[in-house]
């Protein structure tokens, strides 16, 4: 049945998963659709998630990583199978629910948790783990510039982020192989990326293993950097993640010390120019397709990439207090 509706098959998976040995209908438990987009459909049954991926999903590279956060307990979520499931031309993934960050109350942003969690991640030896595919990083924010060029030529805000695209080495638009010893990155952190288990109020864990492998760990740092970089991010949290991640020897940048030399921008810069641009590709081509102009936050984006398609390295960023 090629053509049957995905979202309640899904449902029916995570009702399977949660009860196996129970007929359907005889639980209490509700459902719930958490996320239905092109790129994911996840939905909830009781404490159990199932997540349908993207379509194309190497099914190898997806098992690697399902692995990999089987290991790592106490810092990814753990599957609740070794091995994804086909669903209509999908992969799907069950997993623990989780309880996710309150988007409306920032000042419980755990900032703190996401520095350490990713320090010990990029510590996390796996030389001896076998295959680990690439972090996506780089390739996600290629195929938003290309989606750009594909859907949004005439839009006004299009030749600054395309400029800016430019400027940036090979290996951060995907083209060339990452500099440095690679190590284990999320590939994708953004804080809702981040939930608690078991729920509600377990330890913090990260989840979304789409994008985890091996790279530059100053990736899983450049959507925070970027974000305080355009004025998005208040200092002071920007403030607590990095002095959390390098209070866990995170491997991304030099340690604090006095007179500059724990300067984190150096190892930054490249990173946060490049998720800048991936955001502010995504959200033109997002305008555009709607037919609005802008919003603050996306013009904020936008004139962040005139800046750097205008300017020399090294990105402009305001002072850490």
């Amino acid at each position: 049945m090629p053509n049957a509706p995905l979202l309640p098959d899904l449902t029916a998976r995570a009702r399977t998963v949660a009860h196996p040995s129970r007929p359907a209908g005889s639980c209490a438990c509700g459902s719930a659709t958490l996320s239905d987009r092109p790129d994911a459909t996840v939905v909830r049954h009781g404490d159990t998630v199932a997540k349908a991926h993207a379509p194309g999903t190497d099914p190898a590279d997806l098992t690697a990583r399902l692995a990999v956060a089987a290991r790592l307990p106490g810092l990814l979520l753990p599957p609740l199978g070794p091995t994804p499931a086909p669903l209509h031309g999908r992969l799907v993934t069950s997993w623990p629910y989780g309880t996710p960050v309150d988007p409306d109350d920032p000042e419980a942003a755990p900032w703190e948790a996401a520095g350490t969690l990713l320090a010990r991640l990029h510590r996390t030896p796996v030389a001896s783990w076998g295959t680990v595919p690439p972090m996506r990083g780089p390739e996600k924010a290629a195929r938003a510039v290309a989606v750009l060029r594909a859907a949004a030529l005439r839009h006004p805000a299009t030749g600054p982020v395309l400029t800016a695209w430019t400027t940036l080495p090979a290996w951060a638009r995907a083209e060339a192989p990452a500099p440095g010893a690679p190590a284990l990155c999320h590939g994708d952190l953004h804080l809702g990326q981040l939930v608690r288990h078991p729920a509600p109020d377990g330890p913090w864990r990260l989840i979304d293993v789409d994008d985890l492998g091996t790279g530059v760990p100053a990736w899983d740092l450049a959507r925070p950097a970027a974000w305080y970089a355009c004025g998005l991010l208040p200092p002071e949290d920007w403030l607590r993640f990095l002095t959390a991640y390098r209070a866990a020897d995170g491997p991304a940048v030099p340690p604090d010390a006095p007179g500059g030399h724990g300067d984190p921008w150096p190892a930054l810069d490249v990173p946060a120019r490049t998720l800048t641009v991936q955001s502010a590709a995504r959200a033109v081509t997002k305008a555009a397709a709607a037919g609005r102009p802008l919003d603050e936050v996306e013009r904020s984006l936008v004139d962040a990439c005139a800046r750097m398609g205008s300017l020399p390295p090294p990105l402009a960023v305001p002072a850490t207090p």
